[in-house]
């Protein structure tokens, strides 16, 4: 996927799974949209189901450091070169 599928299939996770109102790709998600860990790990279960393969623990451990959209983004990019070599 590119980034550009990438972002909108996640900006589609956060206004309908997660209820964000006009989200920025800068915004901190968790200072101004409210999310909580509890939503990180349902987040996760999601991006695992979009790129249709299971997170190991040291990727989901690498998510911790997320704070924007533009940090997920970064992060599924990551996951998906190393799962492609």
């Amino acid at each position: 996927m590119t980034r550009e599928e990438l972002r909108e299939k996640i900006l589609t996770v956060l206004i309908e799974d997660f209820e964000f109102e006009n989200p920025g790709l800068d915004d901190n998600l968790r200072d101004d949209h409210g999310f909580d860990s509890i939503d990180a790990i349902e987040l996760l279960g999601k991006i695992e189901i979009m790129l249709g393969f299971s997170l190991s623990r040291q990727e989901k451990e690498k998510a911790m450091g997320i704070r924007t959209i533009n940090d997920i983004l970064d992060y599924i990019e990551q996951i998906q070169s190393s799962h492609q070599s």
